[in-house]
C-alpha cells in the first residue's frame, strides 16, 4: 500500500513523530527496534538511513518483515500517519512540513552528506518539545547536531548502547556529545519512548504555562539548585526552566512535581543533571552567515580602521557554550587581517565564558566533530583546522587567541575595556528584569564606540541612549557616550549570602528596617509622641517622650501598653483601640483625663491602623496630643481691694514687656539657628554629593580590580591547563622512549646533554646530574673518540652520520647521529641512537669463518 498526495488534506494530528538515524549495520538496528514497537503505538516512525545513491531502495521490503505496520517509502508530500513507518528513498534529503513528508536533491557539501541531521532539524521545527529523535548503529558523525536541536527544544534524544552497536561512532557521538537522554539497547529504546510519552506534561502540548503553576512548582526545585550548585536560576524564564523539569519528570516517569522534589532531595545526581539540561546549548560554527559576512565585511575593518596605528584589540563572548562562536570570531578576525594586510600591527585577544564546566572544559581541547565540515568551506576548514581521527581540531594560531573560563554573567564581574562583545542567543532565557540589567553592564563593559552583537530575538530594550543600531537586521549596535551614572549600573557580586532554606526565604525582614518604617509614618501623619503596638497592645516602637502617658508597672517587666497606661487613660485607650481594629479606620477621642507626675492633664488621643508599608501592616499607630494646661492650676482670681489697681496694671506691662522681649529674643535666636542650620544642610548636602561621587569611582576602580583579577583567574587558569597538557605529553614521551629499549640521548648546540633514556645508562655512565654537562667530559663504553666530532659534522652539514662502534666486552652498536628539528623546522642539537649489533657482528664473523673454512677445503680437493 502507497500513500500518495490523496492524504494531503487530512488533518495533522498531535501524535508522536519519531525519527530514527543510522548508517551502515544500522539494517539490522532498525529490525530489532521495530520488532519491540506495539502495533497500536499512536505514533509514527520516520527511518533515515544512509543509503547506496545507485541502488533501489530494498528497506522497506526488509523491514515489513519485522513490524505489522505499514512501511513506506517516503514520497514528496505524503501525509504522516500514526501507526505508520517511513523510509527515507536513496540519494535524497528528507524534511517534515506540517505533518507531510518533503523530499529534496541531496544538499552535498564537500562529499558529505548529513540526512538525519537535516531531518532532525526539520522534526524539531515541527514538533518542538513532542519531537523525538533516535541514533542507531553506523560510521560517522550523523545526527548528533539533529539530537542537540531536539533536546535544546525540550524532546526527548535516544541512543543505542554503543556496546549492542555493530559500528558505534554514531551512537558514540551522540552520547560523548551530550546529546542523550536514554542510553539502551536497540530493543529496549521503543518501550522507553512509549512510558515517557505516558508521562508527558499535558503542559507540553501547550507552550503557554500559568504564572501561578509555574511559582508553585519552581520555588522549592530553584532552591535545591542554588544550594547544590551555588547558582540562582529564579531570573531565567520560568516557563522555560519547568519545561526543563518536566521534561526530566517524564524521563523518570513522574507525574507529580512533589514527587520529582522528593527525588531531588534523595538522588543529588538528579540536581546535577537537571543543572546541566537548564544550561544545554546548541551552537556550531558560524551561525547565521550572513551575520559573519557582515562582521568580517563592516564590522571588524571599522575596528581596525578606528586604530591605524594598531592595537591590541578585546573581545567577550558569555554563553559560548562549547566553543564554537568564539573560534567563530577568531577565524573572522585572521580572515579579515589577511584580506585587507593592514599597516599596523593588529591582534584580538577573546574572552569566552560560560557557566558550564564541561563545556569550557571541551572548548578548551578545540576538538569537534567530523560533522562541523557541514558548516566549514572546504578552504576555511583546511586554512583552521587540522584533521584528527574521527574529527577536527582547531589550529594553534586560532587557539591561543582564545581564553576560556567559568563564569556566571548574573553574579561574577564582567569583563572591561572591549571593543566586541558578542552576546548572541543568550538573554533570550532571561527575564525582563535581568535583561534590562545586562545592556546598562554591556555598556560599561565596552569603550567608546564599542561593538555589541546581539541575537536575532533580542534587544536593547529602552537603552536607546546607551547604544544605537548600526544594523538593524544583524542586531549590531555601537556604544554612545553617554552622563549615566556608574553607580546606577548593578554589578555582579557573589558577595550576597545565599539562604540554606525556603523558611528563611519566606521570613520579613522586619527588625533591620522597623525603626525607619515606623518614624516615616510618625513623621507623615504626626508630630506629637506616639508608640506602635500590634493587635494585641504589645508594644513595638516608642517615638518622642511618652513618660507623661506611659510608665512601666511594678514587678515583672511587661511592655503591654495596657499595663504602662496611666490612670485615666487605659479605659479611653481600650475603647479606641477596639473601634480602630474592628472599623479598619484612625479613632479620635478629645478631652481624656490623665493623671500625670505634674497633675491632671487633658489629652486627645488618636489611633490609626496601618495597612502600609507592608511589614507594618495590622499595627497600630496610637498617638497623645496635650489639649491645654493642668487642671488643677488654674490662674488665681485676684480679690477687690486686695491691692491698687494702678499697681497690678504696672505689674502686668511689665511682666508683659518682658515676655514681648524674651519672644523677640527667643524670635531672633530661632532665625539665627535657622540660618545657621540652612548653611549647615547645605554644606552637608555638598559634601554629601562629594562623597557620592568619591563612592561612584571607588566602585567604579572596585570593579576594574574585580575584572582585572577575574581576567588573571582565567589566564592561571588556562596556563595551568597547558602545563598539565605539557606534563602529559612530556609523560608519554618519556615512556615512549624507555618502552622502545633503544639508548637515546639528545644534545644541545653545545655537544651538552639535554635528555636521555634509560637504556643509555648502559653505555655511557649517564645519571640525572650529567643533564647540561658536556658528553665528552662523561665515560662510555664505546670506542669512538671521534664521537664529538661527528656530531658536530652532523649539526653543520645536517646529514646525518651512522656507524658501527666497537665497545667493551666484546659488544658492538651502531652508532646513528641525527640533527634535531623543532616544529618550527629550526635545528637545535642532535639525537644520537645507539643500537646493539652484537649479535649481528658474531653472526657475519661466523660466516666469514664458514667461507673461509669452505674455501680451504675446496683447495684442498682441487689439489689432491
Amino acid at each position: 500500500m502507497i500513500v500518495t498526495d490523496t492524504h494531503q488534506d487530512a488533518p495533522a494530528a498531535d501524535f508522536p513523530i519519531i525519527g530514527i538515524g543510522g548508517s551502515a549495520g544500522g539494517l539490522e538496528a532498525f529490525e530489532q527496534f521495530l520488532k519491540a514497537v506495539p502495533t497500536s503505538s499512536g505514533a509514527a516512525f520516520v527511518i533515515i538511513q544512509h543509503l547506496d545513491p545507485t541502488r533501489e531502495g530494498v528497506v522497506p521490503e526488509i523491514l515489513r518483515r519485522s513490524t505489522p505496520m505499514p512501511v513506506l517509502e517516503a514520497q514528496d508530500r505524503m501525509v504522516v500517519l500514526a501507526d505508520h513507518v517511513y523510509v527515507i528513498p536513496p540519494n535524497k534529503d528528507m524534511a517534515l512540513e506540517q505533518g507531510t513528508l518533503r523530499l529534496f536533491a541531496p544538499a552535498e557539501r564537500r562529499g558529505m552528506r548529513l540526512p538525519i541531521n537535516f531531518f532532525f532539524a526539520a522534526l524539531t521545527l515541527e514538533r518542538q518539545r513532542r519531537a523525538i529523535g533516535v541514533v542507531l548503529s553506523g560510521m560517522g558523525s550523523d545526527g548528533t547536531q539533529g539530537l542537540k536541536l531536539i533536546r535544546e527544544a525540550g524532546g526527548l534524544t535516544l541512543a543505542q548502547e554503543p556496546r549492542t552497536a555493530r559500528f558505534d561512532s554514531m551512537p558514540r557521538s551522540a552520547i560523548d556529545g551530550g546529546a542523550v537522554d536514554i542510553v539502551a539497547s536497540a530493543s529496549e529504546l521503543p518501550g522507553r519512548i512509549l512510558t515517557y510519552l505516558l508521562h508527558l506534561p499535558v503542559s507540553a502540548k501547550n507552550a503557554a504555562v500559568s504564572e501561578d503553576l509555574v511559582h508553585s512548582a519552581l520555588e522549592r526545585v530553584l532552591i535545591q539548585l542554588r544550594n547544590r550548585t551555588g547558582h540562582d536560576f529564579s531570573q531565567y524564564k520560568k516557563s522555560t526552566v519547568y519545561r526543563r523539569i518536566e521534561r526530566r519528570m517524564a524521563i523518570h516517569h513522574i507525574d507529580g512535581i512533589n514527587t520529582y522534589v522528593a527525588l531531588m532531595r534523595d538522588n543529588p545526581q538528579e540536581i546535577d543533571l537537571l543543572f546541566k539540561e537548564l544550561l544545554i546549548g546548541v551552537t556550531h560554527f558560524f551561525r547565521d552567515p550572513a551575520v559573519w559576512e557582515h562582521m568580517t565585511e563592516d564590522v571588524i575593518p571599522q575596528l581596525l580602521n578606528a586604530h591605524p596605528e594598531g592595537r591590541a584589540l578585546r573581545a567577550w563572548t558569555p554563553g559560548c557554550s562549547t566553543g564554537e562562536e568564539a573560534y567563530s570570531l577568531a577565524i573572522a578576525f585572521r580572515e579579515c587581517i589577511e584580506r585587507i594586510k593592514p599597516v599596523g600591527n593588529y591582534s584580538l585577544q577573546i574572552f569566552a565564558t560560560d557557566l558550564d564546566p564541561e563545556s569550557i572544559e571541551r572548548a578548551r581541547q578545540g576538538y569537534y566533530p567530523s560533522s562541523i565540515a557541514a558548516d566549514l568551506p572546504p578552504e576555511r576548514l583546511a586554512r583552521f583546522f587540522i584533521a584528527d581521527g574521527n574529527g577536527y581540531r582547531v589550529i594553534k594560531e586560532i587557539r591561543e587567541m582564545v581564553i576560556f573560563a567559568v563564569q556566571n554573567i548574573i553574579m561574577d564581574p564582567p569583563f572591561t575595556k572591549l571593543d566586541l562583545l558578542t552576546c548572541r542567543n543568550l538573554m533570550i532565557y532571561f527575564t525582563g528584569e535581568l535583561q534590562e540589567k545586562l545592556i546598562p553592564l554591556f555598556h560599561y563593559s565596552l569603550v567608546a564606540n564599542g561593538v555589541l552583537l546581539l541575537g536575532s530575538a533580542e534587544t536593547i530594550g529602552r537603552y536607546s541612549e546607551l547604544f544605537s543600531p548600526t544594523h538593524h537586521k544583524f542586531r549590531v549596535f555601537k556604544r554612545l557616550e553617554t552622563t549615566t551614572r556608574s553607580s546606577a549600573i548593578e554589578f555582579p557580586t557573589r558577595m550576597q549570602p545565599t539562604p540554606d532554606n525556603s523558611d528563611e526565604l519566606r521570613q520579613p525582614a522586619l527588625a533591620p528596617n522597623l525603626q525607619s518604617l515606623a518614624e516615616q509614618v510618625v513623621l507623615k501623619h504626626f508630630t506629637p509622641a506616639a508608640v506602635l503596638v500590634n493587635d494585641h497592645g504589645d508594644i513595638v516602637f516608642i517615638s518622642g517622650r511618652t513618660g507623661k502617658y506611659l510608665e512601666p508597672a511594678a514587678g515583672k517587666a511587661d511592655w503591654n501598653i495596657h499595663s504602662m497606661a496611666r490612670e485615666g487613660l487605659d479605659r479611653a485607650l481600650r475603647r479606641a483601640m477596639g473601634e480602630a481594629i474592628a472599623s479598619g479606620k484612625p479613632v479620635t477621642a478629645d478631652d481624656v483625663t490623665v493623671d500625670t507626675d505634674a497633675g491632671n492633664q487633658l489629652i486627645t488621643l488618636v489611633v490609626r491602623p496601618l495597612d502600609e508599608p507592608l511589614p507594618l501592616r495590622g499595627m497600630l499607630m496610637v498617638a497623645f496630643f496635650d489639649e491645654r494646661a493642668r487642671l488643677d492650676n488654674p490662674p488665681r482670681k485676684k480679690r477687690r481691694g486686695s491691692a491698687p489697681q494702678a499697681v497690678e496694671s504696672d505689674e502686668i506691662e511689665r511682666i508683659t514687656a518682658r515676655a514681648r522681649a524674651e519672644v523677640r529674643a527667643i524670635r531672633d535666636e530661632m532665625q539665627i539657628s535657622q540660618e545657621e542650620l540652612k548653611s549647615a544642610n547645605e554644606e552637608l548636602q555638598s559634601t554629601n554629593e562629594e562623597l557620592q561621587s568619591t563612592n561612584e569611582e571607588l566602585t567604579t576602580s572596585k570593579e576594574e580590580m574585580q575584572s582585572l583579577n577575574e581576567e588573571l583567574q582565567t589566564v592561571n587558569a588556562e596556563l595551568q591547563s597547558k602545563v598539565d597538557d605539557l606534563s602529559r605529553a612530556n609523560d608519554d614521551m618519556n615512556n615512549l622512549l624507555n618502552s622502545t629499549d633503544i639508548a637515546t640521548v639528545f644534545l644541545d648546540n653545545a655537544m651538552n646533554v639535554r635528555r636521555f633514556t634509560s637504556a643509555a645508562t648502559r653505555i655511557i655512565k649517564l645519571i640525572p646530574g650529567d643533564v647540561g654537562r658536556p658528553l665528552s667530559d662523561i665515560a662510555s663504553e664505546l670506542e669512538y673518540g671521534d664521537l664529538q666530532e661527528d656530531a658536530r659534522e652532523v649539526l653543520r652539514t645536517l646529514v646525518f652520520s651512522e656507524k658501527q662502534v666497537p665497545a667493551r666486552n666484546e659488544r658492538w652498536f651502531s652508532v646513528r647521529i641525527m640533527p634535531y628539528r623543532t616544529l618550527e623546522n629550526v635545528i637545535d642539537g642532535v639525537v644520537i641512537t645507539f643500537a646493539d649489533i652484537t649479535k649481528t657482528k658474531r653472526l657475519e664473523e661466523e660466516l666469514r669463518r664458514l667461507l673461509a673454512q669452505g674455501s680451504a677445503d675446496a683447495a684442498q680437493n682441487h689439489g689432491a
